[in-house]
């Protein structure tokens, strides 16, 4: 019975963890595509991120300034995104698929002229990267049944991004949904034209949109290079940014059904993590291989609509022509 539920725990334990670069790539388009901007180009914004994160803390041994770095590039891919979509009317599904290209080719172009390893970057020490944080009385609390194993293994040891990420998703239902800026998101996702009546900039609007999705797919980059990992590989975003976009679409562009999406993708990854190796009477070894691709599998099937019909914001991927 212990061994089960230790087990369960660092199944969820592991859940939280590889969750997060998808929670914070799913909010990030949730508000680009609340304000009618289709982002394709979430995966290609945070492998960027990651790239850059790795290679500022490689060479300053600063996650802080690797993580602004990154933020900092991934606004800028968002910004350039914004204007081939919302200044030039440009097709926003071409220019975001241009951006994962560009971002795919470019991080191994730099990673083989900078650091000589193939693409990648030098592996990072502990000084340059978000360590676990341990709350307190996390090991004395450990010996207690039950309560005990839940406080250290799922709730403590997790670092600073895992749960910064956890506390972007009300915040994220709390700007959307409860301010004055949110309000006028959603409208300008609906109906451009009656927010510009009512005298208010639709591509302000957007661009504040977008650049926020910015700002968050940065985050993800940074996590899954000096918080989940110990540097940068070539492609190893490995399509999060397209199941973070399938999991906003399930979620019906809601934060916290998008929330609930991250968590189920992220749960199949963890048991492919845990079932590796694993024997099951009258099966063998468990196929990992399968369990690993169910994920994509899941992806595939949210955005054929098999499972719900998601409506779309109105005006999402419709350029705003201003009347004359």
């Amino acid at each position: 019975m212990e061994d089960g539920y230790l087990f369960i725990l660092l199944t969820l334990d592991a859940t939280l963890r590889v969750s997060t670069p998808l929670i914070f790539c799913a909010m990030a388009g949730l508000f680009s595509e609340r304000s009618g901007i289709i982002d394709i180009s979430l995966e290609g914004k945070m492998l960027s991120g990651a790239f850059v994160a790795a290679s500022v803390a490689a060479v300053t041994g600063s996650a802080w300034l690797a993580m602004l770095a990154a933020v900092g590039v991934a606004a800028g891919l968002a910004a350039l995104h914004g204007f081939a979509c919302i200044t030039h009317k440009g097709n926003q599904v071409v220019s975001g698929v241009a951006i994962n290209i560009l971002a795919s080719g470019l991080t191994v172009v730099l990673g083989i002229a900078w650091f000589h390893q193939g693409g990648q970057t030098p592996g990072l020490p502990s000084s340059a990267r978000f360590m676990p944080i341990e709350f307190p009385f996390a090991e004395p609390v450990s010996v207690i049944p039950m309560l005990g194993p839940f406080y250290k293994e799922l709730l403590s040891g997790h670092n600073l991004l895992v749960y910064l990420a956890f506390m972007v998703v009300p915040l994220t239902w709390w700007v959307v949904f409860r301010t004055r800026f949110g309000l006028r998101l959603r409208a300008v996702g609906e109906n451009p034209t009656a927010v510009d009546t009512a005298g208010i900039s639709v591509t302000w609007l957007r661009y504040r949109a977008v650049l926020i999705c910015g700002l968050l797919t940065g985050l993800a980059g940074t996590y899954l290079a000096i918080g989940q990992n110990a540097g940068f590989v070539r492609d190893m975003t490995a399509g999060q940014g397209y199941i973070a976009l399938a999991a906003l679409i399930f979620g019906k562009w809601r934060p916290f059904s998008a929330l609930g999406a991250c968590l189920i993708f992220g749960l199949l990854d963890a048991i492919a993590i845990r079932l590796q190796g694993v024997h099951v009477a009258g099966i063998g070894e468990v196929p990992v291989q399968l369990i690993q691709a169910l994920p994509y599998i899941l992806t595939v099937v949210l955005l054929a609509g098999f499972i719900g019909k998601a409506v779309a914001p109105k005006a999402i991927g419709m350029p705003y022509l201003k009347e004359r």
